[in-house]
């Protein structure tokens, strides 16, 4: 098993930064790959960004790239998204996952693993 942990949500405005965090514990051995997603409200969960565990194989969906960039710390187990340039559309609760598999994906269903989410909030 592997459990895995956000913080750094809250409350920014347009054009300001924020960076989230996903700890991971357990088996974390066995992780191929994390990824971050969100869900705004009355919308699917959606990809941000994936990385392989190792550091490489990086993508972004098209609406951040640009403007949030993922990695990881090694010693701690944690993967990051940092968030610049912020705008109201990035509103939502944001999942980190992890993957077992043997490649990145941007695929939702792909993943393994799911923290239980940081509510993330851009006032205009």
């Amino acid at each position: 098993q592997v459990q895995l942990v956000e913080s750094g949500g809250g409350l920014v405005q347009a054009g300001g930064s924020l960076r989230l965090s996903c700890a991971a514990s357990g088996r974390t051995f066995s992780i191929y790959a994390m990824g971050w997603f969100r869900q705004a409200p009355g919308k699917e969960r959606e990809f941000v960004s994936a990385m392989r565990w190792g550091g490489a194989n990086i993508y972004y969906s098209d609406s951040v790239k640009g403007r949030f960039t993922i990695s990881r710390d090694n010693a701690k187990n944690t993967v990051y998204l940092q968030m610049n340039s912020l705008k109201p559309d990035d509103t939502a609760v944001y999942y980190c996952a992890a993957r077992i598999g043997m490649a990145v994906s941007t695929i939702r269903n792909d993943y393994d693993y799911w923290g239980q989410g940081t509510q993330v909030t851009v006032s205009s």
